[in-house]
Formats: C-alpha cells, sequence, structure tokens
C-alpha cells in the first residue's frame, strides 16, 4: 500500500474531485482564481500603480485579503469619476479585538478612513472610507498590531463565531478556544504567505500561531479525502471554495450566534471538569438569496449529528472539503453548501462524508436546554476578580465621539473589548478595583444604564447599506432608528406592553440576518422593502415573506391590523410566534385588507 500524501493520480479524480476535472465546466470565476497564484496577481502589481481604483480582477482578490471596493454614490457628480474608496474587514475570532488593536483602528480610521468603525454581525469590525494608496500602511498596521483581515471576505472560511461573553465558567472557555481553533485550521496555508508577501512585504514572523493539536490535525490536510490535490494548499487548493464558508461554536442554551445560520454550528458540551466531551453540529445554514430567484433562498441547518471531542477539527475539515468537491462551481448564486444539501439531502450528504472524508463515527445529536438569544448587555462577573460590561450599539456604528472616548477607558483601564454578533461591544477585564472608575468614565459618556436599552433597539440588526453598499439597493443602517421608532409608537398606540424582533437590509444578500426575525424589511426598490414575518425570538425558525415591495409610507398602515390581532392573543405569545400560529391564510387577509386603496 502507498504511504504518504495522495496523490491525484492514485485516485479516481471524476470521483472524488469531481468539481476540478473538466476545467470547461468552471466558470470564468473559478480559472481566475486558479491563475491567480494563490491570490497574488494582479492585486500586487496594481498596489503599485498610481490609479485611484483596482481592476475588477484585482477587486476579486482584494476579497480573499479582507477589503471590498467601494463607491460613496452620494458623491458622484455628473462626468467626474467616481468616489472610490475601500472597506477593510478584520478577521476576530469570536469577537476578540486586544487593547493595543482597538487603539490602532481608532488611530488609522481618524488618519485615513471616515473616522468612524462598525462592529458586524459576524463579530469583526469594518473601516470605511480608505484610499487604495493607503490601504497596504492600514493592512500592514493591523497585521502589526496583533490583527489580520486574511479571509474576512472571499471564497474561503470567514470569521468563527462564538459568544463573546469571556465567561471562566461553564463551556465559554471551551467555546472560544474551539472557534480560535477552527479559524487556524481553516486559515488558508499558501495564501498567508500571500498576504503576509503584499502585506508586510513577506515578513512570516507575522504568521499566524496554531495549536499543536490545530498543527496536527492540519497535518491530515494532505492525505485522504481532505487532501485537495495541491500540495501548496493541501486544504483547499488553486481554486479555494466555490463560495464563502461560515463558521460558528456556542453552548447549550446560548444562541447569541444564530447557529443555524452557519454552514456549521457547533454546540460544545463540557464536563464538571470544564473538559470538551463533543459537539452536537447543525449544517447547510445561510441566509444569501437573490430577488426574483427561487433557486436560491435563505435556509436554516441541518441537524447533522453528535461527534465526540476529539474527531471534531477532523470533522470540519472533512465538511468543508465535501464542499469543496462537490459546491456548484458554474453558477455562484447557487454554490453555498445549503444548495448542495439541500438538492442532493442530508443523507447523501452524510454518506459522502463516511465514506470519502470522515472516517469517525457521527451519533445521535444529545439533548440541548431550550437556545435563547442572549446579549450579555450590562454589568457581569466575568472570573472572581474580575467584570465586563455590554455597551449597546445600534446597527454597530462607532462613530468619532464614542470611539475616541471608548479609547480612552480601554487604555486607561488596560482593557479588552469583545464584539458580540447583536453588533455590540463588551468591555472586559475590569478589575474589581476598577470597576467604579470605569463606570463613572462611561456614565460621563451618557452610557448609565447599559443593561436595559430601549427594548425594540435591543437586538435590531441594520446592514450599512446606502451610501456605500454596491449591492444596496435602498437604506437600512440609517433608516432603522426611525423604522423603530415608528414601530415602538405604534406598540405604545396599541397599549402592547411588548417588543418585537427588527431587522432591516437594503438587498436580499442577508448580511443582518434578516430572514431569522419576528419582522424584517428586505430592500427590494426604492424605498420599498419586502416584509419578512414570523421568525422566533430565539432564532430557531426561518420567517416568510408575505409582501414584495411596501412603501415605507405604508408601515403603519400594513402592521396595524397585525397588532391588533396580536394583542388579542395570548399575553405571553410573542409576535413572530403569533404569524407562525395564524398561518398564512389569515396573515395574507389581514394584509391584503390593510393594502387596499
Amino acid at each position: 500500500m502507498k504511504k504518504g500524501p495522495i496523490e491525484t493520480s492514485d485516485i479516481d479524480k471524476q470521483d472524488l474531485f469531481p468539481c476540478l476535472v473538466n476545467g470547461g465546466d468552471k466558470s470564468r470565476f473559478e480559472q481566475f482564481k486558479a491563475s491567480s497564484n494563490y491570490l497574488e496577481e494582479p492585486l500586487f502589481n496594481e498596489l503599485k500603480n498610481d490609479s485611484d481604483h483596482f481592476t475588477n480582477d484585482a477587486v476579486q482578490l482584494l476579497k480573499f485579503h479582507g477589503s471590498y471596493q467601494q463607491d460613496n454614490r452620494e458623491n458622484r457628480q455628473k462626468g467626474s469619476n467616481k468616489d472610490w474608496q475601500l472597506m477593510l474587514r478584520l478577521r476576530s475570532p469570536g469577537g476578540t479585538i486586544p487593547s493595543s488593536l482597538f487603539i490602532a483602528l481608532n488611530d488609522l480610521s481618524n488618519r485615513l478612513g471616515n473616522q468612524t468603525l462598525r462592529a458586524t454581525t459576524r463579530q469583526a469590525f469594518q473601516m470605511h472610507g480608505i484610499r487604495k494608496e493607503n490601504l497596504k500602511e492600514v493592512i500592514g498596521i493591523i497585521i502589526k498590531s496583533m490583527g489580520s483581515t486574511l479571509a474576512a471576505c472571499g471564497d474561503i472560511n470567514r470569521n468563527v463565531m462564538a459568544p463573546a461573553a469571556p465567561f471562566s465558567h461553564g463551556g465559554y472557555p471551551i467555546a472560544r478556544k474551539l472557534a480560535n481553533d477552527i479559524a487556524d485550521l481553516l486559515t488558508p496555508i499558501k495564501a498567508e504567505e500571500t498576504y503576509l508577501d503584499i502585506w508586510v512585504d513577506g515578513d512570516l514572523t507575522y504568521r499566524i500561531k496554531s495549536s499543536e493539536k490545530v498543527k496536527r490535525v492540519k497535518e491530515r490536510q494532505l492525505k485522504g479525502g481532505i487532501f485537495s490535490g495541491d500540495t501548496k494548499e493541501p486544504l483547499y487548493g488553486k481554486t479555494y471554495l466555490p463560495r464563502k464558508f461560515k463558521c460558528g461554536v456556542t453552548v447549550p442554551g446560548d444562541n447569541s450566534i444564530d447557529i443555524l445560520t452557519q454552514d456549521i454550528g457547533l454546540v460544545a458540551f463540557t464536563s464538571k471538569s470544564g473538559q470538551l466531551e463533543g459537539c452536537n453540529v447543525y449544517i447547510g445554514g445561510g441566509m444569501g438569496r437573490t430577488h426574483n430567484n427561487d433557486e436560491t433562498f435563505a435556509r436554516i441547518a441541518d441537524p447533522l449529528g453528535y461527534v465526540s471531542a476529539e474527531h471534531i477539527l477532523d470533522l470540519v475539515q472533512s465538511i468543508l472539503a465535501l464542499q469543496r468537491d462537490y459546491g456548484d462551481r458554474k453558477t455562484r448564486r447557487h454554490s453555498r453548501m445549503k444548495y448542495l444539501i439541500h438538492t442532493k439531502k442530508i443523507d447523501w450528504f452524510t454518506k459522502t462524508l463516511k465514506s470519502k472524508y470522515f472516517k469517525y463515527t457521527i451519533n445521535e445529536l444529545r439533548t440541548e436546554p431550550t437556545p435563547q438569544l442572549v446579549d450579555y448587555l450590562g454589568w457581569h462577573r466575568q472570573t472572581t476578580n474580575l467584570s465586563f460590561v455590554g455597551i449597546p450599539l445600534l446597527s454597530g456604528r462607532l462613530d468619532n465621539k464614542l470611539k475616541t472616548n471608548l479609547v480612552k477607558i480601554v487604555d486607561k483601564f488596560k482593557l479588552e473589548i469583545r464584539i458580540t454578533p447583536n453588533q455590540d461591544l463588551l468591555l472586559c477585564n475590569i478589575g474589581n478595583f476598577q470597576k467604579n472608575a470605569v463606570r463613572h468614565s462611561l456614565m460621563e459618556m451618557g452610557i448609565s444604564n447599559p443593561e436595559n436599552p430601549n427594548p425594540i433597539r435591543r437586538h435590531a440588526l441594520a446592514c450599512p447599506a446606502l451610501p456605500l453598499c454596491g449591492l444596496a439597493i435602498t437604506e437600512a443602517e440609517r433608516s432603522l432608528p426611525d423604522i423603530l421608532d415608528r414601530i415602538e409608537n405604534q406598540l405604545k398606540i396599541k397599549k402592547i406592553n411588548k417588543t418585537i424582533l427588527v431587522r432591516m437590509t437594503g438587498c436580499p444578500n442577508g448580511c443582518a440576518r434578516p430572514y431569522m426575525a419576528e419582522l424584517a424589511l428586505v430592500g427590494s426598490g426604492v424605498d420599498q422593502y419586502q416584509l419578512w414575518l414570523g421568525g422566533s425570538r430565539n432564532l430557531q425558525r426561518l420567517a416568510k415573506p408575505y409582501i414584495q415591495k411596501m412603501p415605507l409610507e405604508k408601515l403603519e398602515l400594513t402592521l396595524e391590523p397585525l397588532l391588533t390581532s396580536w394583542k388579542s392573543a395570548s399575553k405571553s405569545i410573542s409576535f413572530g410566534d403569533h404569524i407562525n400560529e395564524m398561518g398564512d391564510q389569515l396573515v395574507n387577509q389581514l394584509l391584503s385588507g390593510a393594502q387596499e386603496p
């Protein structure tokens, strides 16, 4: 029997690597990735020219390096060039941001950005307004300040999510460690070299440092079905993944990370001594879709089963390898793993996984407590001697004033920041002797009661949308405060003392996970939105689209009969559950009456 790495000549390539066999079956973008020299060209050379923007080919590679090229639509003038700028997104597993990195981001955003930062729904910071000539300096300083932007975007594993709370009890430490290990495990090997070559002139001392366990599992990327056939990029190969890939880890009962929206969602079970026992595994979630295209849709993950601790990392890279080989590389809109599972079904996926990629046992799911949306706002005990405080941020936006004041606190008290999936910030590692001083500093900033924000704003999310996002059809972040005020006013008029989980996006791509909300507005035209209803407050059920194009001026008129019906229902039922219990026919009847002129 032949030992060592499997060469492509040793296997049935048609069977094991169906996406890599026929170059004619790949899209132009797949061919482009293959010829980019591991995500290097033409990006590397275009950084040296005097143009104020990158060409489309370089823009596609930029995504893998954590950046999107954007145009500020509001600054467009007839006969003039576009207002080209770049958005940069960080890699920060579990949302952890060291104080030195936060201080550096503040300085960079002030000097070379638009003076704001934005906490994303995947627990990372985004910086907007960077000019092309400044991009290398910005990324270089981030790398040298204990940060990274590698694989924050692109056809690759994205930022790995985990509960942001720095609790030392239960499974929280294990979930954070597992998220870090997965992020390291799925970091592309050759692309990381390219990344450091471009942004810090090849200084490999900034390579991501993996644990010994991760290194051992990573060695197995050269073996069996995991091996891509490319020794330089053994897990991904030259064409990387068909599309983006998302992972999240949590503990039983904590659904702060929207676990069913992940390609791989792991629920970590630990022993009384705090050791990882294994994980419940969910696969095939995803939010992105396209208007008027029924072949694209939001989907929640299927349960795969329970896998013991010693095999979790092998399972994760096995699932990714299966998606690498069988994901759709012809049609990008149909290339996420959710479509593969939807088309082939979960039984096929499980059988293929076991027969070609993962040789260990997959058991029945372990029983979990009912998941809850947790946000960690307010003050909490972190350890015996430490506390943390959660600060609410609507849509994750840190304007210059707030950002500057937070930097002063972080620097003075040497605190660590954590970004939550709800776009809020946690200030961590606050010593007992520092607590009153931090509380006083926050009060001076106007944050006197962080544990009790406005109820309807507490869990509301929105994407940035206009004017920078090239995909945005209409407003989201800038309109959300007014939308929430209007819905809240309707609740007061109806004397309903409950709130609603609201999410809003400027297009159907789902960056704020709108399809899990009780009420979501999804941009579908100029000042018009799809109305999605019926998700659950604990993020376990998809909402449904009931109106395709609702003008914002009809918001109150549209919601009035639904709120009236909700008020007459059980006092304990949530809005989403009430919509779900009414059923499509009755909901549509109420909406039809409201929409009549």
